[in-house]
């Protein structure tokens, strides 16, 4: 997973640098396997000025150069050849001067130097667009606007160029409040708040939205154990088009490719709060009606990708009016039902599935997408609706899009938290050392769990929902011990223990005294998976859930295993 450290810094402000808030994060259990440099523009223009072609004249040995001089301020005036077939004096140009390093598309530099070309001094660079990664455009050097561009002036100063630093996290698969920019900063802040280290949360709430007259579009849940809790909004004129460059930066820091502002933005929730989105062409849900329940085994139904697909019955859908499936519900969106640059109105979705239903789902269809790998595995149900407007309020600032009536939302049975009882005496048991009550009471406030009670030898606590992996004792004292610091449990001096004399007749002895003695007369020991990839034996029992198309059947003999060993060795 990927984090930058520019946007993590939005929701937790700290002076840390950012190899040190790698390791804290490692600390907590959050391991950074390495931080990468992420630049908009390659090289950041750094070593391009403005200048100004002065003259401008054929080169005496080669017929497709010109030979130039070049003012680059300060009273410095450079001689440059220059293959363009566009320069010409008066030009007011970029201009690389000798030191600068220009990248190509896969990150690779040359470096500009001094050097005589066909027997003509040549001391820079003038520079096309593509050169300086600006865009593609390779058709003569760019020519700038002499009225708002300097002559010796850095060339970067005329853009807003961004430079980050993106931490790659190798996240454990229960971490799912931590698979978001917002999770991470919770995390990180709980830390650094409990070790006396300064830093400040920005704690994120839904935001206050008015809709503006009413709209027709009703919601209809057909089974809420399927989906507990569903919000959509209706966005009239909204104008989809290229995200603005800061967006855009934002989504290429984490990997990510632009697309239009619509799915830009519901990518950008994602990300940031850690709750998947869904947008539809709100013109192409017919009756004006969100349903969502299952459809009948055997619907073909094409997503996104393409590829037409056959629903056995099981998958949560979200369908128009006229039970039309319009989207696999947390996993993947349908064809016909997306946005579009013809799109005017939107339908936008934010919810909790069922994280086992969802899970089933994707994997029959071998789909693996940022919304299901959330999903499956229990997203926030109560940061729903802060996405959601959050969303809104993007949408109506970066597409003009304008907010039609009231939110819709079936929220029937709340998702409540977890009750647990922590004892001092289990804590101290697990951890080997006393920590004060304060100390935890103090890093269970900065994990947002809250102390209901506080009782003789321990506390009443409540886990927020968010939490999906912190249910019993064992896991909180997991979390304490993490927020607390796992370099501060000393390792004992010594251990105690009592000797166990074993049996005469133990059995993992005699195992593996017959194990050695068969090894000394030659023979070798093979340990295999149980389960195969046979697919040609009708009667082999395949798993419901196969990990992947190697693991899927269980086997019926040995000799298959056996049989593989000897060709893999």
């Amino acid at each position: 997973m990927k984090i930058s450290n520019n946007w993590l810094k939005d929701f937790v402000t700290t002076e840390l640098k950012t190899e040190r808030i790698g390791e804290f994060l490692t600390d907590i259990g959050l391991e950074v396997e390495g931080i990468d440099k992420f630049e908009s523009v390659r090289g950041s223009l750094e070593g391009i000025v403005v200048g100004r072609v002065l003259t401008c004249e054929k080169h005496p040995n080669a017929d497709k150069l010109k030979k130039t001089t070049v003012d680059v301020g300060n009273g410095k005036v450079l001689n440059i050849v220059c293959g363009a077939p566009n320069v010409d004096a008066g030009q007011t140009v970029p201009v690389a001067v000798v030191g600068t390093k220009i990248y190509d598309k896969t990150g690779n530099f040359f470096e500009i130097k001094e050097a005589k070309i066909r027997g003509e001094v040549s001391q820079g660079m003038i520079c096309a667009e593509d050169e300086l990664g600006l865009s593609e455009d390779h058709g003569g050097i760019m020519v700038l606007d002499e009225t708002k561009y300097e002559v010796g002036k850095n060339f970067a100063d005329y853009f807003e160029l961004t430079n980050d630093e993106v931490f790659e996290i190798g996240l454990t698969p229960n971490r799912t409040d931590a698979m978001s920019h917002y999770g991470v900063a919770r995390d990180l802040n709980a830390y650094l708040s409990t070790n006396q280290l300064k830093s400040k949360f920005n704690k994120v709430a839904s935001e206050v939205l008015n809709g503006e007259g009413t709209h027709d579009f009703k919601l209809e849940i057909e089974n809420a154990e399927l989906c507990p809790r569903y919000i959509g909004a209706v966005i009239e004129n909204v104008k989809v088009a290229e995200s603005p460059s800061w967006l855009k930066d934002r989504l290429k820091a984490i990997g990510l490719s632009p697309i239009n502002n619509v799915v830009d933005i519901t990518n950008y929730i994602l990300h940031g709060y850690g709750q998947p989105l869904h947008a539809f062409d709100a013109d192409k849900i017919a009756d004006k009606k969100v349903k969502v329940g299952v459809v009948k085994a055997g619907t073909k139904f094409t997503t996104l990708d393409g590829v037409e697909r056959t629903l056995n019955g099981s998958e949560i859908m979200i369908k128009d009016g006229k039970d039309n499936p319009m989207c696999i519900a947390g996993v993947f969106g349908g064809e016909t039902s997306g946005v579009s640059e013809a799109t005017k109105t939107i339908f936008l979705e934010s919810a909790y599935f069922n994280p086992i239903a969802v899970r089933k789902g994707a994997k029959l269809h071998s789909l693996n997408t940022d919304a299901s790998f959330r999903f499956e595995r229990g997203v926030d149900p109560n940061i729903t609706r802060t996405a959601i407007t959050h969303a809104i309020k993007m949408i109506q600032e970066i597409a003009e899009g304008k907010l039609a009536g009231d939110l819709l939302e079936e929220y029937p049975k709340k998702i409540e938290d977890s009750y647990v009882i922590l004892r001092f005496s289990k804590i101290e048991q697990i951890l080997g050392t006393k920590i004060h009550r304060e100390k935890v009471k103090e890093i269970l406030k900065a994990l947002e769990i809250q102390v209901l009670n506080e009782i003789p030898n321990g506390f009443e606590i409540s886990v927020p929902a968010y939490r999906a992996d912190v249910t019993r004792e064992i896991d909180v004292i997991e979390e304490i011990l993490r927020i607390y610091g796992y370099n501060k449990i000393d390792a004992p001096q010594k251990i105690s223990f009592t000797p166990v004399k074993l049996s005469a007749n133990d059995q993992d002895e005699l195992e593996n005294s017959w194990a050695r003695t068969l090894q000394s007369l030659g023979f070798n020991e093979v340990m295999n998976n149980s389960l195969t990839s046979v697919k040609d034996e009708t009667d082999a029992v395949k798993l419901l859930n196969p990990l992947s198309g190697d693991l899927a059947f269980m086997r019926k003999s040995l000799l298959e295993g056996l049989l593989q060993n000897a060709v893999y060795n």
